[in-house]
């Protein structure tokens, strides 16, 4: 059966809109995309469709702490007690619950894909579920139950630090013991939703606090050519200092060391990069994931997003804490702190911000998504063009207008594999 609708104004990948564009479906994917189509016998999508935004960073349970960590001040690592409270109580019930609730609100922003960093593997003292996968279950659950595409980033988490510190005893719901029992545990998770479209596996060594060199090696090593990798990388002054004392090097040249940059890698936050580690980025084709919301949450700083691209990373967005979900929000914020850090305007077109917030995130989670293109998944998101923030919209100048003004509250209509998950 083929569906079939008419988009008032489309995005397709260039600097304008355009007009009257036919979508034709089959089997989830795009078998047509054709713009000043005449079909009516099509359903009108009114307003501007985009690709379905992707989320490639987020910490679904971290949003049990929005609004609730301001008023004791503090930095990053007194935030990071609060997580590890929020992070104790987990039950298998209790998150997939708030994982429903979060991937709910995600959907109605418009991500149609959600990367979600998972580390809270274990019971309480680190005591395996009859399923030792089961808390990944819980994630996969909530997802299908919206029906927001996953690609579940199993963690490996070992250490508390790079000196070797045990972990604490919140910290050990995290780990596995040994990076051995992680990537058996990961891999058994894999082989469990092979070739099942809404699902991927990656691997997410957490940072290089949590795993040592050794452990980087054995990914490197063990990893399937095309599972995606991502990991927490120079989110933290503290973290690089730790880093260049205990092994020489910055965490970006601790994993060029190890062989773990490249296109199926994705660093996260990279706030903190000297040239040298942008250069080593960009020539592998290492993935950035920038986390705008999240890094001014926790003052984390504004990372170099300009010179990342520049030198040939593909950059993606995540919501990571999930204290605002709105991927248009994450999608500007990489232009908007420029301009702050920079006093420039304009360093990124609007066009690459969309395909940070679509295509590059699709791809760094490894599904075949993120632009109106035939054979791709039929993954899409109409905008309305009639709201207080987006009324007077043009194709000249729409793409800007969307990417600078427009909320998720102004999504109507989410489709993924073709399948409206969302009206009005």
């Amino acid at each position: 059966m083929t569906d079939r609708w008419i988009a008032d104004l489309a995005w397709l990948g260039g600097e304008d809109l355009d007009r009257d564009v036919l979508l034709e479906v089959e089997d989830g994917r795009f078998i047509t995309v054709t713009p000043d189509a005449d079909s009516a016998s099509a359903s009108r999508l009114t307003g501007v469709t985009l690709p379905g935004m992707v989320n490639a960073h987020s910490h679904a349970f971290h949003r049990m702490l929005r609004g609730r960590t301001h008023r004791q001040g503090g930095d990053f690592w007194l935030w990071r007690e609060f997580m590890y409270e929020a992070a104790a109580d987990l039950t298998p019930e209790s998150y997939e619950e708030i994982a429903t609730r979060v991937y709910i609100e995600m959907v109605r922003a418009g991500f149609t894909t959600v990367g979600e960093f998972h580390y809270v593997h274990h019971q309480a003292g680190g005591h395996p579920y009859d399923d030792p996968n089961e808390m990944g279950h819980v994630l996969i659950r909530a997802a299908r139950r919206v029906g927001i595409r996953i690609a579940l980033l199993d963690s490996g988490y070992l250490t508390a630090n790079l000196d070797g510190t045990p972990l604490n005893p919140v910290q050990m719901r995290f780990s596995d013991g040994t990076v051995e029992a992680w990537l058996e545990r990961a891999g058994s998770l894999a082989e469990f939703y092979r070739d099942q479209p809404d699902v991927r596996i990656g691997l997410a060594p957490h940072s290089v606090r949590a795993l040592p060199e050794a452990g980087l090696s054995a990914v490197a090593e063990g990893r399937a050519p095309d599972a995606p990798t991502h990991m927490h990388v120079s989110e933290q002054p503290a973290e690089n200092q730790d880093c260049l004392k205990f092994t020489g090097v910055t965490p970006v040249g601790l994993l060029d060391r190890v062989g773990l940059l490249g296109p199926s890698t994705t660093v996260i936050h990279a706030t903190h990069l000297t040239n040298i580690d942008i250069d080593l980025l960009g020539a592998s084709g290492t993935g950035v994931c920038y986390c705008a919301t999240t890094e001014r949450e926790l003052a984390d700083g504004i990372g170099p997003a300009v010179a990342v691209k520049a030198a040939g990373s593909p950059l993606s967005i995540g919501s990571d804490s999930n204290a605002v979900i709105d991927p248009f929000e994450e999608a500007r914020g990489l232009e908007l702190h420029n301009r702050l850090a920079t006093g420039r305007r304009g360093d990124f077109a609007p066009r690459h911000l969309l395909e940070a917030a679509t295509a590059n995130g699709a791809t760094a989670l490894g599904f075949d998504a993120g632009g109106l293109v035939v054979g791709a998944d039929a993954d899409f998101i109409t905008v309305s063009s009639s709201s207080p923030r987006t009324s007077g919209l043009t194709p000249t100048e729409g793409v800007a207008q969307v990417i600078f003004s427009a909320t998720g509250a102004d999504v109507t209509d989410v489709f993924v594999a073709g399948r409206r998950i969302t009206r009005d």
